[in-house]
């Protein structure tokens, strides 16, 4: 199995859906906690689900359960970008722990993945991006998942 990671920012629109058809997505599930904010442009919670639908016939799941709680998120946004690559294994720490508090990824079925699967959030890379940290998880949850950051 495989699961896809993505981030929209930096990205036309134009490269985001096709980029996504290259790859067979026909499932996104969204793990931003907000997903309305002027930032998100075309992947706004309003949007987005019909562009899926209309240009690649995919399905779009908004879960921010598996998201990061609001005091990580603010915490990291208080931290000047300098020192967010030192922050970053105390932050990852501190999701895992949520994570596990909250039981999120208990919550995904593994036969919703067998439809191509992308994990959406904003960050360009997901070297330091818990979206990264979620494909993980349900890599060590589910054994043989091969993950691909697009």
């Amino acid at each position: 199995m495989r699961i896809y990671t993505i981030g929209f920012c930096g990205k036309s629109a134009e490269d985001f859906f096709e980029l996504l058809r290259g790859s067979g997505i026909r499932r996104v599930l969204d793990v931003r906690l907000k997903n309305v904010s002027q930032m998100a442009g075309f992947a706004k919670r309003q949007d987005l689900p019909y562009f899926l639908k209309t240009i690649l016939g995919a399905d779009c799941v908004h879960d921010p359960g598996l998201a990061p709680p609001r005091y990580l998120l603010d915490d990291w946004g208080a931290c000047p970008s300098k020192d967010q690559g030192a922050f970053w294994p105390e932050y990852e720490k501190r999701f895992q722990r949520a994570r596990v508090e909250r039981r999120s990824l208990e919550r995904q079925n593994q036969e919703d993945f067998v439809k191509p699967t992308v994990l959406l959030c904003c960050e360009v890379k997901p070297d330091m991006c818990h979206r990264r940290l979620v494909a993980e998880g349900l890599q060590q949850r589910w054994g043989d998942v091969e993950i691909i950051h697009l």
